[in-house]
């Protein structure tokens, strides 16, 4: 079997077993009212049971230089792992620009993270082809931060603190331009209590 195909059984598999798991999840969680109906959303955010450091995963940068999260030490990290051909993830990735925009000056970073195979080039053209024009490019094309954060569906946006710590997460899309998605997301720069 060629390598090409492999890969895309291997994908398709993947998928399959993760659209399973979220419906066995969905079917047997227990319904309380203080959870979300929906899948996505600002109003999905779960806060870390235990907030602890961020799993070391590294990546590459446009110009395929290899980093971690430790680069951004410092700041607010808004860690959103999408990829080019996920619907949902298009429609959020241009309120990230926003939200990148808007939070420049206050120590936060909104870290873009394609699991695209294509490289750096692909998440160009698509930045270029969408008018994204204040994030970086990033990727992780052996998919391993996804499975270090455990992020079992795209897009998955988790808030990392100032320390590197995972402070919570949201499941789905979000509309990161509204107001009080700037205040989550700098709720993130306050000390724990």
């Amino acid at each position: 079997m060629k390598t090409s195909l492999r890969v895309i059984l291997i994908m398709l598999i993947a998928v399959i077993l993760a659209v399973g798991a979220f419906g066995v999840y969905t079917l047997f969680r227990d319904d309380e009212d203080d959870e979300p109906s929906v899948v996505g959303g600002l109003d999905n955010y779960i806060t870390a049971d235990e907030v602890k450091a961020a799993p070391l995963v590294s990546f590459l940068d446009e110009d395929g230089e290899r980093l971690t999260l430790e680069k951004f030490r410092g700041k607010v990290v808004v860690l959103n792992m999408w990829a080019t051909w996920c619907t949902p993830c298009v429609h959020e990735m241009p309120t990230l620009d926003r939200l990148q925009m808007q939070l420049k000056d206050l120590d936060v970073v909104v870290v873009a993270l394609s699991i695209d195979r294509g490289g750096p080039a692909a998440v160009r053209t698509f930045f270029d082809e969408h008018g994204i024009e204040h994030l970086g490019v990033y990727v992780d094309p052996t998919m391993s931060a996804q499975s270090g954060f455990n992020v079992i569906g795209l897009p998955t946006t988790m808030l990392i603190d100032k320390d590197g710590r995972e402070r919570g997460r949201i499941v789905g899309p979000a509309e990161w331009d509204e107001a009080r998605a700037a205040d989550l997301v700098l709720s993130a720069a306050a000390p724990l209590k």
